[in-house]
């Protein structure tokens, strides 16, 4: 397994209305595998662009994104899609539950992508103990059946972290995610983070507008108006 990842010259981008408003501006950045990098910078500054390119969310206009010696950005759909289902993890800011779903099976819901439905269901009692058992990591062994209104922001983010390591990812990705939480709250979901990083060896970018969250990383990259501003190592 590798789980080296790494952007190259990277530039990205927007039209709006007949503007077009560069966003990225020849940006390098990597991480090795199971370290954890915090990529601040303020609004705007092109933090999460560059989450959404190195997660094959987005494409850049120029550069390359690679996983280990493997340029990835320009594989073919499907071998896209599977990287973003099999490889990379991710957790957004505001947690993307589905609503009428409940904590188990929201977990549940990556295997059935990557199964499709008729492996899922052969595979379901199996995949159902895996979901539950990440839960109960998380620390929501006794909130399986809630559904996401009757959950906590702080729980709510602990079930998205559970269904983006359900299916063992290589890479996990994180934008904001304690950007909806108060400070106790999030700082238990960046300690789960930072256990769960250790003890898996899990490759991790983090972006944050946080200083002090950003200081509990291996390094810290600094991103403004679409540039590398500096690389330095966290504060202890």
């Amino acid at each position: 397994m590798t789980s080296h990842i790494a952007v190259g010259g990277l530039f990205k981008s927007y039209r709006r209305g007949k503007i077009e408003v560069p966003v990225l501006r020849g940006v390098d950045v990597e991480a090795a595998r199971g370290e954890l990098v915090a990529i601040i910078g303020a609004s705007g500054s092109g933090k999460s662009t560059l989450l959404h390119i190195l997660g094959l969310l987005d494409g850049p206009d120029a550069g390359e994104v690679r996983l280990g010696a493997r340029r990835i950005d320009s594989l073919a759909d499907r071998q896209r899609d599977a990287l973003r289902n099999r490889t990379f993890g991710f957790i957004f800011q505001f947690y993307h539950l589905l609503p009428e779903l409940s904590a188990l099976e929201n977990v549940m819901m990556p295997h059935l992508i990557r199964h499709g439905f008729f492996s899922y269901m052969k595979n379901r009692r199996e995949i159902r103990r895996d979901a539950a058992e990440m839960l109960e990591r998380v620390g929501l062994g006794h909130r399986m059946t809630h559904k996401p209104s009757e959950l906590s922001g702080g729980e709510m983010q602990r079930a998205a972290i559970a269904r983006a390591l359900v299916g063992h990812p290589e890479v996990l990705l994180a934008d904001e995610p304690t950007g909806n939480l108060d400070a106790a709250t999030g700082q238990g979901v960046l300690d789960l983070l930072r256990d769960l990083n250790r003890e898996r060896g899990l490759t991790m970018m983090l972006v944050t507008h946080d200083q002090q969250i950003a200081n509990q990383a291996d390094r810290v990259v600094r991103l403004a108006e679409g540039r590398i501003e500096e690389w330095a190592p966290a504060l202890v």
